[in-house]
């Protein structure tokens, strides 16, 4: 921001994927605001620019990257306790991964996660989380509300504290199968606040019954940027949920049907707030896909192409959903 005038300049994003040889390229474009690199083990390309993060997800065929071009020039660091940032003057991007074993668990690294990162974002001068991505070794490990999830969400809320729910960033929460016990967390911040959307299909998550453990989750269903922006809708971590209730709980076609079904929705509420956002998955639209099972993959793949038209961009990743009745879940960015 400009200290004399304080003139905010409007943020824009693009999302889109690139093959893993691209990532020295796209380091050294100065409007790359962060890469993602979605791959375990020891193939995956390594960089220490702080704008790069590799999550341990395993993807189905060729290994991409996912992309966020910003309009303005990014400006980037990291601090001594590891914190990742980059910023353009409108949009800052932020991630922390943080060691389970030194905090004492999921439940406690969560807190720590969430305390930090809300305590540097009126630091860096973009106070408003617009979106978030948690990510967690097996997520659905542990009985009843000794589960990594619920554990977390208790987490999660305690570094949240305070705060009016209906001012919650869009999110996702999936767990990886990397047998590796770092909490990764990244988000996208704004100088400006964005809008919280709700699904009219689906109970807010926040507003879940005592049923699904001990601490509601702390997410919208998805976020509008600030109006004369040029940010995609952000759409959460979405599945067959239907009011609180997982739906088709042994079919995983099924679910997904119910799932795009959700998204549907949800674009529905963004279009009655933003008319010109496109009524359907298009060219704008970038997902990834999360499959429990991986033998189910192709069978997801086959529905895929029934759903999406040619030019929707998306990539599909062996990971668990935070259900264990949940075997797939679909998030993303759609109409830029």
């Amino acid at each position: 921001m400009n200290a004399v005038s304080g003139f905010v300049p409007a943020a824009g994003l693009e999302v889109d994927y690139a093959d893993t040889a691209q990532l020295p390229v796209l380091l050294a474009d100065p409007r790359v605001l962060a890469v993602f690199g979605f791959q375990a083990g020891d193939g995956a390309p390594a960089s220490d620019d702080p704008r790069y993060l590799q999550v341990g997800l395993q993807p189905d065929g060729a290994p991409r990257l996912e992309v966020w071009r910003s309009t303005g020039t990014v400006h980037s660091g990291r601090e001594a306790d590891g914190l990742a940032w980059a910023s353009d003057g409108a949009l800052m991007f932020g991630a922390l991964q943080i060691d389970e074993s030194r905090h004492g668990g999921i439940l406690e690294a969560g807190e720590h996660a969430y305390a930090r990162l809300l305590s540097a974002l009126p630091g860096q001068g973009y106070p408003h989380l617009l979106r978030i991505w948690n990510y967690l070794d097996a997520i659905i490990d542990g009985d009843g509300d000794d589960e990594r999830y619920r554990q977390f969400c208790v987490g999660r809320a305690r570094g949240i504290g305070t705060i009016d729910p209906g001012t919650l960033p869009a999110a996702t929460a999936i767990g990886r199968l990397d047998g590796v016990r770092v909490l990764q967390v990244y988000w996208l911040a704004a100088r400006v606040p964005g809008t919280p959307l709700e699904n009219p299909r689906q109970v807010s998550a926040w507003r879940y019954p005592r049923q699904y453990g001990p601490q509601s989750p702390s997410f919208a269903r998805g976020m509008l940027a600030a109006p004369g922006s040029s940010l995609p809708l952000l759409l959460s971590g979405t599945a067959s949920v239907v009011g609180h209730a997982t739906l088709h709980g042994e079919d995983t076609l099924r679910q997904l049907e119910e799932t795009f079904a959700n998204l549907d929705a949800l674009v529905g509420t963004a279009r009655a707030r933003l008319p010109s956002l496109p009524a359907h998955f298009g060219a704008g639209s970038r997902l990834k896909v999360y499959v429990r099972d991986a033998a189910e993959i192709p069978a997801i793949r086959q529905a895929l192409a029934r759903h999406l038209p040619p030019e929707v961009a998306y990539i599909v990743l062996h990971a668990e959903v935070c259900r264990r009745d949940l075997r797939v879940e679909i998030d993303g960015v759609h109409g830029a």
